[in-house]
């Protein structure tokens, strides 16, 4: 069955932040997403957790900064391809890890950045896999998995890692089983398409070792809105997702498409609750 979790960063806009916690469990969610944390308490984020019997599986590392007003500020893409920036990467997975701590959450998502005009792309993808292999260490006596994720650079113009394969190599090539993909089907679609053959290559093991895909994402295609609209065929992927065995979360990364208007989440989500009762309704006799 299918598990899904809120991304309180699109999804209940019509709430101030530390209300959308509320609306999400009342829609029947049991786990929470969202962008970045930094502007709000630790503690603070933790008690609406616990008050609404929510999971938090995911968040950002900082987008830039070195303090913690900066990085609650940054409107960056990430900063772990940049060579030169390496103290204010450490600095800003030094923070992430901190919340992990305190929310109880077993990912961060970290970004690489913008590939700067002019800069090779080895340099580039050198300074990335060193500062993936630091922050990896960091993470792994305190239980937390990192994860990298290809974005399309039609919404992310410049954006250093833009397909599968690369985000599976660079994992490879950093070898720590506390770091893995972060795989959006958003971003995949409309960089790569072939969604079924991609989540079959990469959700089965590969020569008995275990998928890499740490947490999945989802958007109908073009507009980033509900699922159920849009150029894929969400209910054939989520039917292919259980039955591969993906034991992991899906991120509902999408924006209503009644914006915020009020009710606009909740009255979107009937992708969801048919996804749910196909997923557990019994197989048709022979």
């Amino acid at each position: 069955m299918p598990r899904f979790a809120a991304n309180l960063s699109l999804q209940y806009n019509e709430f101030p932040f530390l209300e959308r916690f509320a609306a999400a469990a009342q829609d029947g969610f049991d786990a929470v997403e969202y962008l970045f944390p930094y502007a709000f308490d630790a503690a603070a984020l933790a008690a609406k957790l616990q008050a609404h019997g929510l999971r938090q599986v995911l968040f950002n590392a900082p987008p830039g900064g070195s303090d913690l007003p900066a990085m609650a500020g940054a409107w960056e893409r990430g900063t772990a391809c940049l060579p030169g920036r390496e103290a204010e990467f450490r600095a800003g997975i030094t923070q992430a890890l901190h919340y992990a701590q305190a929310l109880q959450c077993p990912r961060v998502h970290v970004m690489a950045g913008l590939a700067p005009v002019g800069v090779e792309r080895a340099l580039l993808q050198a300074t990335y896999e060193a500062n993936l292999r630091w922050a990896a260490a960091q993470a792994a006596p305190l239980g937390v998995t990192l994860l990298i994720e290809a974005i399309n650079g039609r919404d992310m113009p410049g954006y250093f890692l833009q397909r599968q394969a690369d985000a599976h190599a660079t994992v490879q090539a950093v070898g720590s089983a506390h770091l893995q993909v972060l795989m959006d089907l958003y971003h995949c679609q409309i960089m790569e398409g072939d969604l079924s053959a991609k989540l079959r290559q990469y959700l089965a093991p590969q020569d008995g070792q275990a998928s890499c895909v740490g947490h999945i994402q989802i958007a109908g295609v073009p507009q980033r809105h509900e699922p159920d609209v849009g150029e894929v065929n969400y209910a054939h992927l989520f039917a292919l997702i259980d039955s591969l065995g993906y034991p992991g979360w899906i991120g509902c990364e999408y924006r209503p498409a009644r914006g915020t208007a009020p009710g606009a989440t909740h009255d979107g989500l009937g992708w969801r609750d048919r996804a749910l009762a196909a997923s557990t309704a019994p197989a048709a006799s022979a």
